[in-house]
């Protein structure tokens, strides 16, 4: 079983990636739904740090001076993955994330953890992007802090559907800043693996519920 067939079962068990029926923040009625806010336990992180550093080793075997974990979700997630790196692959990378508002006080500044240097080329680390506004933020925030290069994004899960334009939000951020972007896993990669195959017993897309994710992305899709 390859890494990404794994993690979309720890998904499934982790109560993660759920099926049924669901509205989006943007109103749309989606079959299925990403919730990261469901992983709350040690060792849940720990292996999620493991999937995102098996993404940023098999796409960045090197190149990346920093991962930075945009608040809230994304400082575990970087956090993690650091971890993750220099315990499985020897890469002992330092990570740092945002305050949602700068410290006036004590040390000040908008970061925690490594203070991000120019010339610095940093990983950012998310969850499922919708719209791609965290990640804007964190480029905009970096104009202030250091005059870094941003050479990735990864996040979990691609849902591969339309941000504001033709194509999908993560293709809108490779267009717009030049940045490479990975997911763990694409939800094509989701419908793949899950048809038909039972995780503990339970088909979670039939032929019915590979039809519904298959309209909606029809409807939704980036093309």
């Amino acid at each position: 079983m390859t890494y990404q067939e794994d993690f979309i079962t720890f998904m499934v068990r982790s109560g993660v990636l759920t099926f049924g029926d669901f509205t989006t923040k943007s109103g749309r009625k989606t079959p299925y739904f990403v919730n990261t806010g469901n992983y709350k336990t040690g060792a849940q992180a720990a292996r999620l740090g493991d999937y995102y550093a098996a993404c940023i080793q098999e796409h960045m075997p090197q190149g990346i001076d920093c991962l930075f974990g945009p608040a809230y979700k994304g400082i575990p997630l970087a956090v993690s993955a650091a971890a993750s790196l220099s315990r499985n692959y020897g890469r002992d990378l330092p990570y740092c994330f945002n305050r949602k508002e700068a410290k006036d006080h004590g040390e000040g500044g908008s970061m925690v953890g490594y203070q991000p240097k120019d010339g610095d080329r940093v990983a950012i680390i998310e969850d499922v992007v919708t719209a791609g506004t965290a990640v804007r933020e964190s480029i905009a925030l970096f104009r202030s802090v250091a005059a870094v290069e941003i050479k990735a994004l990864f996040v979990s899960v691609d849902r591969m559907e339309r941000g504001t334009r033709d194509c999908s939000t993560l293709d809108e951020l490779r267009q717009d800043y030049g940045i490479q972007v990975f997911p763990i896993v694409t939800v094509r990669e989701v419908i793949s693996f899950l048809h038909n195959h039972p995780v503990d017993g339970e088909v979670l897309i039939d032929s019915g519920m590979k039809a519904r994710m298959e309209d909606y992305l029809s409807r939704y899709g980036a093309r």
